[in-house]
């Protein structure tokens, strides 16, 4: 089923949502929960969605990055970001227990604030420990693209969007970006953004 996914001003998209115990994981309730959550990311389309953007606050998030979604990248833009297929999983409880590789930027937008994307800096690589569906520990060592959508959903179950992240000069619409950003390199967006100094 698909749920309507709440939009920039909302109080939930704002606030800590709240971890779940191991015995509610498995409740048929947070069960049915991620199956709506897979099917309206995967309706909208997006590669990730936190449960704070269906208006649930708990440490609920799922992810997927099918290749069909890159059809529309250059070879050299999915090398750029590192971006590669990321099969579907769900992230309960998740944490970042180490960012390292450095910072890297490129343009991000978020189902929850439709219609727009900005320069988000972000850290090359993580490691993530979480729970799944079936209340059971993994750990996730990601790189790239993906290392990126794990903390943009990571920071929504904190009550962050990337818009607290971004470079604000860059922050434009969906439509400008497909006509004048998409397939520019990202340092060269990144300076023509960038104010000069008088």
């Amino acid at each position: 089923m698909n749920l309507p996914i709440v939009q920039a001003g909302e109080e939930v998209l704002r606030l800590p949502a709240r971890r779940l115990s191991r015995a509610e994981i498995l409740h048929d309730e947070i069960q049915k929960l991620i199956a709506d959550m897979r099917d309206t990311m995967r309706s909208a389309p997006g590669v990730g969605l936190a449960a704070p953007q269906v208006g649930v606050s708990v440490q609920v998030a799922v992810i997927e990055d099918r290749a069909e979604y890159h059809a529309k990248a250059t070879r050299e833009q999915l090398e750029e970001r590192q971006r590669r297929p990321v099969a579907f999983h769900v992230l309960i409880n998740p944490s970042i227990v180490l960012s390292d590789g450095g910072s890297v930027e490129f343009f991000e937008g978020c189902l929850s604030v439709s219609g727009y994307v900005a320069i988000v800096p972000r850290s090359r690589r993580v490691t993530v420990e979480f729970l799944n569906e079936h209340a059971e520990s993994v750990r996730v060592e990601a790189e790239g693209w993906y290392a990126r959508i794990l903390q943009h959903e990571i920071d929504h179950l904190q009550g962050c969007l990337y818009i607290d992240r971004m470079h604000s000069r860059s922050f434009c619409t969906t439509d400008s970006f497909e006509r004048l950003w998409k397939a520019i390199p990202i340092e060269d967006a990144r300076r023509k953004f960038t104010p000069v100094s008088r």
